[in-house]
């Protein structure tokens, strides 16, 4: 699993040794854009990641509170959502879309463009308040089944 190493006390260095991993970003971007939440799901994503990356990347996202399991109703799949902790990284998704949007032509979605150009704060609060509801939904289902 990829670990994370502390390299200094430096809250830029800890930043990149985390969120320099494209492979960390496009998961979390997945969740949040694309509405991917399945192991199935993420590798669908144009990128073609590797199913061991992919578990692995998972298994560290989850150890570090970013992201958390649930069992997908009716099936005999695990979903992923975002945490407390993994929402706030949907600032930095959002500003980076909008970065490599600017300098290449990009197929993010249109509307999402247009919407984040025109009220970026409130498109980033939306996103960040629906993945928190998916998030309490999927923990207090959690918490009711350990009971």
């Amino acid at each position: 699993m990829k670990e994370i190493t502390k390299r200094s006390d430096c809250p830029i260095s800890f930043s990149l040794d985390f969120l320099g991993d494209k492979w960390t970003l496009l998961i979390i971007r997945d969740i949040v854009l694309n509405g991917k939440y399945t192991f199935g799901d993420f590798l669908q994503s144009a990128e073609g990641i590797a199913t061991n990356i992919l578990t692995n990347r998972l298994k560290m996202l989850e150890e570090e509170g970013f992201i958390m399991k649930y069992p997908v109703a009716g099936r005999a799949r695990i979903g992923y959502c975002l945490t407390e902790r993994g929402v706030t990284i949907i600032p930095i998704v959002i500003e980076m879309a909008l970065w490599g949007a600017s300098q290449i032509k990009s197929d993010l979605k249109k509307e999402l463009t247009v919407a984040l150009r025109k009220d970026k704060a409130g498109v980033i609060k939306q996103l960040t308040s629906k993945h928190l509801q998916i998030y309490r939904l999927h923990k207090s289902k959690a918490e009711l089944n350990d009971q």
